[in-house]
């Protein structure tokens, strides 16, 4: 610590001995702001009207015991780090297990040498001037990360968007089909009542769970007729092709699940793996739900918006055949809830 630092600092000396007061005055007025009370009962009155950087407290005093003054400081959560250093003529070990226990941080033994008077109050306030920079030091850094992890994951989700957005550009009737299902993903991740984290998962594995599409060539995503054996299996390829792509997304290996297994079904009929049941990840059992929703209340190049009772009776028959039970439960109630079948339009 500089000597210009030293002489903002405040001392405040806790003594009922006059000429000891004056004796640590002369040897540290010209170092440090001083500052002195005679009882202890003054204490916690002073520092509640003054800003103090080190307590020289007396063990005995006039009205009370010095460590009880301590003890008190201490357990106040405004002082509770507040450096003292007890000031006592006793020489034992008795003494020094005491201000241990008590909290103090040194002794200053009477008679005074001046010298090591001003080399303890000088280690003390150093560590002091340390510790507190070094907490801002870590505050800032913690700040800086926080603000970086933050700026990572809007990119990280910006990214997602912009991905998601260019999937579903190569169909005019699907705009927004990746955002829809990744909506409905996260409100069914709600009401099973997941941690927010996984709710956050699913939902981006929803906005890019139809990645692979981009392998898939146009005409066949906008053919308005009926697929041909061949055209249907170059449209299931889509599933592997965006497992493939997002394989690659180290940070964030289930993306790659809803990719390659939306299309799995609970009975062991879906593609590409004719995974059944608990085979299936359970964030493709969730988008499954969700993508089948939202195909039927989204208006296709075959067909307009379904009716929302026939949307109903569609996954309540496909509850454990084409769907996990417990998930097509959620989007009937869910479906129930929306009385004016509105959640198809946001």
């Amino acid at each position: 610590m500089q000597i210009s630092q030293m002489r903002q600092t405040i001392v405040l000396v806790v003594d009922g001995n006059e000429i000891d007061r004056l004796k640590l005055k002369r040897i540290l007025e010209p170092r440090v702001q001083f500052c002195e009370v005679s009882f202890g009962s003054e204490v916690m009155s002073y520092l509640n009207e003054h800003h103090v950087d080190l307590l020289l407290l007396a063990d005995k005093l006039p009205d009370t015991d010095g460590f009880d003054i301590l003890r008190k400081v201490h357990g106040d959560v405004r002082y509770k780090d507040m450096p003292a250093i007890i000031v006592t003529d006793d020489l034992t070990q008795k003494m020094e297990a005491a201000v241990a226990m008590a909290g103090g941080f040194d002794i200053i033994r009477k008679p005074f040498v001046p010298i090591i008077v001003v080399k303890k109050v000088e280690q003390v306030l150093e560590l002091e001037y340390l510790h507190r920079n070094l907490k801002e030091e870590v505050q800032r850094q913690t700040q800086l990360a926080e603000d970086r992890l933050a700026a990572s994951e809007r990119l990280f989700e910006q990214t997602v968007m912009a991905l998601a957005k260019t999937i579903d550009a190569k169909d005019a009737y699907t705009r927004g089909h990746s955002q829809r299902v990744a909506r409905y993903a996260r409100h069914i991740a709600f009401k099973l009542g997941w941690l927010e984290e996984e709710q956050r998962r699913v939902y981006f594995m929803g906005l890019l769970h139809d990645i692979g599409k981009i392998g898939v060539p146009e005409y066949i995503i906008n053919k308005t007729t009926r697929l041909n054996d061949e055209e249907y299996g170059k449209i299931q390829q889509h599933t592997v092709i965006g497992s493939q792509i997002l394989d690659l997304v180290a940070e964030f290996p289930e993306l790659a699940i809803g990719a390659r297994s939306h299309h799995e079904r609970y009975d062991g009929k879906g593609y590409p793996d004719g995974f059944a049941g608990s085979q299936i990840p359970v964030y493709a059992r969730v988008i499954a739900v969700a993508d089948a929703y939202d195909a039927m209340t989204s208006r296709r190049s075959y067909r307009d918006v379904l009716p929302q009772d026939v949307v109903r009776s569609e996954i309540a028959k496909g509850r454990g055949t084409q769907f996990d039970p417990q998930f097509a439960d959620i989007m009937l109630q869910i479906i129930d809830e929306d009385e004016e079948y509105i959640l198809h339009e946001r």
